[in-house]
């Protein structure tokens, strides 16, 4: 009975570290769900703050439908025209899987006049979006 109590003793040093390394890891996922919530909401809006905010200073955004690597800069750049294509549309998007530091999502861009279908990555660092892809996956929701 002694050594059992004794070998427990010698064990729980080691529980708590993965206890506790566990909760961090849950902690993580989670700010890395609010921090890809928080970018649908501003892109959305096209809100520059907000997205320049979440982006780290040597981002790069990866748009592989349009052959295309953004810059933080040439990101923001570019939300003038984003603002007006967006106007009157929604945005839905659900977290498909976590792993490693990227997170990957599929969204519906529901367009006035149309939809499409997305799979994009984002891989989160220290609460900054420090790299993004999104790819075309159907021309419309319904599978969604």
């Amino acid at each position: 009975m002694m050594r059992a109590a004794r070998q427990l003793t010698d064990v729980r040093p080691f529980l708590f570290t993965a206890a506790a390394l566990l909760l961090a890891i849950i902690a993580a996922r989670a700010d890395d769900g609010t921090i890809i919530s928080r970018w649908y909401s501003a892109l959305l809006v096209a809100d520059r703050t907000e997205l320049s905010d979440l982006l780290a200073d040597d981002v790069r955004i990866n748009l592989d439908d349009l052959g295309v690597v953004q810059s933080k800069q040439e990101f923001i750049a570019s939300l003038d025209e984003w603002k007006g294509a967006v106007a009157g549309a929604a945005i839905r998007h659900r977290i498909e899987k976590s792993e490693g530091g990227v997170t990957t999502v599929i969204a519906c861009y529901d367009f006035p006049n149309n939809n499409v279908l997305m799979q994009e990555t984002f891989a989160v660092a220290d609460s900054h979006i420090t790299a993004s892809s999104q790819a075309a996956i159907a021309e419309n929701c319904d599978g969604y």
